[in-house]
């Protein structure tokens, strides 16, 4: 993957300094933005980069059955997280990024990359299954070509 990240690198490089920084900016915040949509709708779907699924949560043990609709369905993980509050682009002419920054990324980390971590402040420690949440598939790749010769023609 990081072969095809350095042609696009390499080839939109060449394109973008061709441009005024300026329109190179234009260009950067357009694709961050096209980025940020993607991702989003990807964590939302519930896949990782390469579209496999994430692992499933673990069933926690009800002491007591719970009643109500709400209650009964199921939560989608990372609801907040792929929010356009917490999921941020940062850009300028040279160089743009599609993270979490701040409280969240660590939270973020934790399930990017499996790390161990508190179930609640005084609960026990867990080692959560790897459910990348960022990364580049060819999706956005062709999503970040498309956008760049988009704003060239």
């Amino acid at each position: 993957m990081s072969d095809d990240l350095s042609t696009l690198e390499a080839w939109a490089g060449t394109l973008l300094t061709k441009l005024q920084p300026g329109q190179r900016r234009v260009v950067t915040r357009r694709i961050a933005q096209d980025l940020r949509r993607s991702q989003a709708k990807r964590i939302a779907s519930q896949q990782a980069p390469d579209g496999a699924p994430y692992a499933q949560r673990k069933q926690r043990k009800n002491l007591r059955g719970k009643q109500g609709r709400i209650k009964r369905q199921k939560a989608a993980m990372f609801e907040k997280l792929r929010k356009t509050k917490n999921l941020l682009t940062e850009n300028d002419e040279n160089q743009l990024s599609v993270g979490f920054f701040g409280r969240v990324a660590r939270v973020a980390r934790v399930h990017q990359e499996g790390l161990e971590d508190k179930v609640s402040k005084k609960g026990p420690n867990y080692r959560y299954p790897a459910r990348p949440l960022l990364g580049f598939s060819a999706t956005d790749q062709a999503l970040i070509r498309d956008s760049l010769l988009l704003h060239l023609t």
